[in-house]
């Protein structure tokens, strides 16, 4: 800024000319290894479907009674992220991700395994608990990661993943179960599981637990060491 006098300095010490670089700034590596875990837990919600006619003819059941492997998770999901939030209250984030990841990679080996339908509905239900879990906790995970200025970001590249999940996931899996026979995919989203749970141990820093909040539409579950609250979220 000119004057008669001279030159005054631009006010709070901004420097003129200088664009800010804070939005240009690159996500931090653990938000894209958060994004692979959405994208493995995206995977295996819808994989199912196009895996039911083998499942069905190797279980020796119905395909309308094999439907229900879908439902169960769909509903292990929604009780798994509000429950799990509020039993790992103390838990440290990377804890909490890796025993998710952990319990995720176990029930995919039990219905690759698995001759009984039985057995497949309750690994079903476990693992979509764990999936609840790490949906919970993974936005929380990157929007600490990455920090205010790219928290819009890295919560939309997490889900990201999972969107990508049913663009390349999906008919991924559904073409696999066709050449491998149907147990082939759960031993590769165990395996990638397996992957992940090492990577979120070299990039999720080690911490106490967080405050988390889990949303699901009619209510929102904000959640703090000590101070569970039941929240009921509004339409704007």
């Amino acid at each position: 800024m000119s004057t008669r006098g001279g030159t005054l300095p631009a006010p709070g010490g901004v420097r003129a000319g200088r664009p800010r670089q804070a939005s240009a700034a690159r996500l931090p590596l653990v938000v894209y290894v958060l994004a692979l875990g959405t994208f493995l837990m995206g995977t295996t919600e819808f994989v199912m479907a196009g895996l039911l006619p083998e499942i069905a003819g190797d279980l020796h059941v119905s395909v309308a009674r094999t439907g229900l492997l879908i439902t169960v998770f769909a509903v292990g999901t929604i009780v798994g992220a509000p429950l799990t939030a509020m039993l790992t209250l103390r838990f440290p984030t990377r804890l909490t991700l890796m025993l998710a990841l952990g319990v995720f990679a176990v029930g995919h080996v039990v219905v690759a395994v698995g001759s009984g339908f039985t057995l497949l509905l309750v690994a079903r239900f476990v693992t979509a608990i764990a999936t609840g879990a790490f949906w919970a906790v993974a936005n929380v995970a990157a929007t600490r990661a990455a920090g205010p200025a790219a928290n819009a970001r890295a919560l939309g590249l997490v889900g990201a993943g999972a969107m990508l999940a049913n663009v390349v996931g999906v008919p991924l899996g559904a073409f696999a179960g066709r050449l491998m026979g149907w147990r082939g995919p759960f031993w590769t989203l165990a395996a990638l599981a397996a992957a992940a749970i090492v990577m979120i141990a070299r990039t999720v820093l080690h911490d106490g637990p967080a405050r988390r909040t889990v949303s699901s539409s009619p209510l929102e579950i904000s959640v703090e060491p000590g101070r569970p609250h039941w929240l009921v979220s509004r339409d704007e």
